[in-house]
């Protein structure tokens, strides 16, 4: 007989979990299906003999009280910081990201300061203002993608020196292709008019207010974001919650404007089963629940949902003894990794390599020994392409060789090394996109499913964008509200932006 739940959630990532934990909290009876062998989704960690990976690198750190408080109550606040002998805790960390750029360390963002002026030089930091001025007075209209919206905002200097190639290794493909509201929801509201003002005050008042807004620092689980998304899942299991990892949902039956029920597939015994419920919540991939939809949906609607654009992700951890750059100032309890950065952007035109996380850097407790270096190379790819399916002897290889050409680290001071793949990282603003209201209006046609999270919406969302939209479901299920234009409005304004 097939079994019957409150609400059935597909997914177990930060919205996922979260939409659990506070239905559970409210007396549902809920079912999370997820198709790893883990919880987290992209915020999972991965423990490496002791060494743990943060897939992408997730900063704790919301503009909503209601995030903040959520996760404080999973994970209290550690004043001991480094000395901290508390299982389950938040650290309090410094944040820093650079760029790295022929050598030399930049900002980032992208500052008007005296390192950007010397790095950059007298000339070309003149073109780049001349080009800056230009746009301002005469910008691109309408703007029709990326590249355009990167122009009107940096001047073609910039552009094509910090933004392009950069972009490109990103998304694979050329700013051009890309939609404008990819700029809108990740570049935020950078001003470099603003930035200016900042640099000539910095100049002269050298104590002033303003140079202390630059200073910025984040919560961070003391062993790495899945410890938080793990204790929130046990507390929603503690609730009454039910989870089932390792199985995949395979298609939903439709009657009418509601989901009837749901097929699933139990991917290590390889036995299919059903439930049924009041509420499904999807955080899997459009593309996937296009594909899961009996009987078929819309042509045009299919259409587009299944041509949906993801670029996936590869990180290679290294182990070191140690690195071959260092910063004047760096954190004393890092150890051996003598630069301060969490992570670093790399736009060295000549490698594949996109960014580095320096993991000694988000938590001391991530490594099994402070004395030595892991680091995590992000590399970004389509699965099944030349890099997606090269051998991890040989991306460790490529991993190895192009941190010693870009002057990071020595061959001869590597330890060990692993590989973790990850499908659908990043939902593509490309492609099919372009209709994407069709799919999104279609879905919310269905009185009782909720899209919500990163994959779940086709949107970039940071985790705590992804705990809000689950929030917003939650609050329509408990008041039995068919409106879920409250979920679509998350990361869509300021507001809900990291930066200013």
């Amino acid at each position: 007989m097939t079994e019957f739940f409150d609400v059935v959630i597909i997914g177990a990532g930060p919205a996922g979990i979260t939409c659990a934990l506070e239905l559970a909290r409210n007396n549902k009876k809920v079912l999370i299906l997820e198709q790893d062998s883990q919880v987290g989704g992209i915020s999972k960690t991965i423990n490496y003999k002791q060494n743990r990976i943060d897939i992408g690198g997730h900063r704790f750190f919301s503009k909503s009280e209601w995030v903040k408080r959520w996760w404080m109550e999973l994970l209290e606040p550690c004043e001991l910081e480094e000395a901290c002998i508390k299982d389950k805790c938040m650290l309090k960390r410094d944040r820093l990201s650079r760029i790295y750029f022929e050598k030399k360390f930049y900002d980032y963002p992208l500052k008007l300061n005296f390192n950007t002026a010397l790095n950059i030089g007298f000339f070309r930091g003149i073109s780049f203002l001349k080009d800056y001025i230009k746009a301002r007075i005469d910008p691109i209209k309408p703007e029709k993608n990326l590249e355009d919206f990167f122009i009107n905002r940096f001047g073609v200097g910039l552009y094509e020196t910090f933004f392009r190639d950069y972009t490109q290794k990103v998304w694979g493909v050329s700013c051009k292709n890309i939609s404008k509201e990819w700029g809108a929801q990740r570049i935020k509201s950078l001003d470099i008019s603003k930035a200016i003002l900042h640099a000539f005050k910095s100049l002269f008042l050298k104590n002033s207010a303003s140079a202390t807004t630059l200073i910025e620092e984040f919560d961070y689980p003391k062993l790495g974001p899945g410890q938080l998304w793990e204790t929130a899942i046990q507390k929603a299991i503690d609730s009454g919650a039910k989870l089932k990892l390792n199985t995949k949902a395979l298609y939903f039956e439709k009657v009418g404007d509601r989901i009837d029920s749901l097929t699933f597939l139990d991917t290590t015994t390889s036995e299919v089963d059903a439930v049924k419920s009041d509420y499904f919540v999807s955080t899997m991939p459009i593309k996937d629940l296009a594909l899961g939809i009996r009987p078929e949906i819309e042509e045009d609607v299919f259409n587009i949902a299944t041509n949906l654009q993801y670029r996936d992700f590869i990180s290679i951890g290294l182990l070191y003894k140690k690195l071959a750059i260092q910063s004047k100032n760096y954190r004393k309890e890092a150890g051996a990794c003598k630069i301060p950065d969490n992570w670093i952007y790399v736009q060295e035109p000549n490698v594949k390599m996109g960014r580095i996380q320096l993991f000694n850097n988000w938590s001391p407790f991530m490594i099994a020994d402070i004395n030595t270096v892991w680091l995590g190379l992000e590399y970004f790819c389509n699965e099944g392409d030349k890099l997606w399916q090269a051998s991890n002897k040989e991306l460790i290889e490529l991993g190895l060789g192009e941190l010693e050409k870009i002057g990071i680290a020595k061959k001869f001071d590597f330890i060990d090394g692993t590989v973790i793949r990850q499908k659908k990282a990043y939902p593509a603003y490309f492609g099919t996109y372009e209709k994407f209201d069709l799919v999104k209006n279609y879905f919310n046609k269905f009185e009782n499913l909720f899209l919500i999270g990163r994959n779940g919406m086709h949107r970039y969302n940071n985790q705590d964008h992804s705990m809000l939209t689950a929030k917003e479901a939650v609050n329509c299920i408990l008041s039995g509200k068919l409106d879920k234009s409250a979920i679509w409005d998350i990361n869509v304004d300021d507001d809900y932006h990291e930066e200013n």
